[in-house]
């Protein structure tokens, strides 16, 4: 994915920030206990999510079983490709041993993830190799989800964080080969997925 960009860091003294593969994506991550269902409408929406919520890089610490709620809030690059989805990827200590699971929570084009597999649909993106152009009309400039992990565990430990995909694009091996008439490396993955990554918001159980 070649070297990923800082993105903005709001005060010296906390670690909410995020970084992209490229594209001037923006991006928001929050979580609280008490996230109004009208929020993401709220002209006030960061406002608001900095007072009742961590943001991402902080802790958030249990109360009691309640539950949180994870804001998110990605933007496209205003002169880039659309996003296709917005994941979350959580980690956790099973029995010793790292886990991961990943979460589409917002999807493009008017589709939500399915219940079964917890994926977006497919969206229809596409690229044509022969010039590296896109499907038009496809992805979305903005995307936003209130969001609850349907496997919480409030005694458990654990990180969240953000991870927003655009629809694909040519690999820049990709479009130096169409400069030059050549076919594309074999060897080489032809189109890519740019991205954004969050810091991660860390849940602290109650000790014992």
């Amino acid at each position: 994915l070649g070297e990923l960009d800082a993105g903005a860091i709001t005060a010296p003294d906390r670690k909410e920030t995020f970084a992209t593969s490229g594209p001037r994506m923006k991006v928001r991550f929050f979580a609280a206990y008490e996230f109004a269902p009208d929020l993401l409408d709220s002209p006030e929406l960061a406002a608001s999510a900095y007072r009742s919520g961590v943001s991402m890089g902080g802790d958030l610490a249990a109360d009691g079983s309640k539950q949180p709620a994870f804001l998110v809030w990605a933007s496209a690059d205003p002169v880039g490709t659309p996003l296709q989805r917005v994941q979350i990827i959580k980690g956790y200590l099973d029995n010793g041993q790292h886990q991961e699971r990943i979460y589409d929570v917002a999807c493009s084009d008017g589709l939500v993830p399915d219940p079964a597999t917890g994926r977006c649909p497919d969206n229809g993106a596409r690229v044509n190799l022969a010039d590296c152009s896109i499907t038009a009309g496809v992805g979305a400039s903005e995307l936003k989800a209130l969001w609850r992990d349907p496997d919480f565990d409030p005694a458990q430990e654990a990180f969240y964080y953000l991870r927003v995909l655009e629809n694909p694009t040519c690999r820049w091996s990709t479009w130096d080969a169409n400069r030059l008439g050549i076919e594309p490396n074999p060897d080489l993955q032809k189109t890519i997925q740019e991205r954004a990554y969050t810091s991660p918001i860390w849940f602290i159980p109650t000790k014992n």
